[in-house]
């Protein structure tokens, strides 16, 4: 039997706010340890791999290994449902064929339960390699978005330039180019923790879709900062902290230019 309760109920709707449009379905594996989740887009070019641990949960129970599949779509009309400030319970028998959520003001005066079908889903566990990224830059979340979006109405894709001394965004169109650049120690908020650190090896420059890109910033509600690995060849790290709790990750390939 699973029986989860987050008491900031908010950090589940962010994490399938910023889920549901990359993955439709999924399988969620829940075990003592706690909730785990890999997929990938509908396309097959982005993986996801999300992180609950179970001491984020007060309480947290889950007596044997449990897959949960569940239809995001579905689970995000429920999850309407609740109030920013409520908790979040979720309930699953282990031969179950239904997840039990239950929304409750803090203050107990008002409890909604709802019951959401669970689906049988097939998918490969996806074994996400051991990279060891010699380049990381920990920045603005909401910075990274807003570099994201104007560069967007540009172009469909973006390069990042990373040496040590900073980080340049930059994309070139039919129309016409732009960029950014950001220095290490920079800071568009007042926030400490969300100053601009960059960890280089190597100069490294790489070239992404910012379709992508712009999808996985779905996820700035959930943290200050976000954090890109990167590596020559190999996929891009983004990572959104979530609390002392887990995380969100996506990975994305770099587009390969054709001579």
């Amino acid at each position: 039997m699973l029986e989860a309760k987050l008491i900031q109920g908010s950090v589940l709707k962010k994490v399938v706010d910023a889920l549901k449009e990359l993955v439709n379905e999924a399988n969620f594996d829940c075990n003592d340890s706690g909730i785990q989740l890999q997929a990938m887009d509908q396309s097959h070019v982005a993986l996801v791999s999300l992180l609950l641990r179970a001491d984020g949960f007060d309480p947290y129970r889950c007596d044997r290994h449990l897959t949960l599949g569940i239809s995001l779509v579905s689970l995000t009309k429920i999850l309407k449902c609740s109030g920013n400030d409520d908790y979040i319970t979720i309930k699953a028998d282990d031969a179950g064929e239904t997840l039990n959520l239950t929304f409750g003001s803090q203050k107990e005066d008002r409890i909604s339960e709802f019951d959401l079908k669970l689906m049988s889903i097939d998918s490969d566990h996806l074994g996400i390699p051991d990279t060891k990224y010699d380049t990381v830059i920990t920045m603005s979340s909401t910075e990274f978005m807003r570099i994201c979006r104007d560069l967007s109405t540009i172009s469909d894709s973006v390069t990042l330039d990373v040496s040590k001394g900073g980080i340049r965004f930059s994309t070139s169109g039919e129309h016409g180019n732009g960029s950014v650049f950001i220095k290490p120690g920079s800071s568009v908020d007042e926030d400490d923790s969300s100053t601009t650190t960059i960890r280089c090896g190597n100069p490294v420059s790489l070239k992404f879709a910012l379709k992508y890109l712009l999808n996985f910033t779905k996820a700035t509600p959930l943290s200050s900062t976000v954090t890109l690995s990167i590596l020559e060849n190999v996929p891009i790290l983004v990572e959104y902290p979530i609390g002392d709790m887990g995380y969100l990750q996506f990975y994305l390939a770099p587009k390969i230019d054709e001579e």
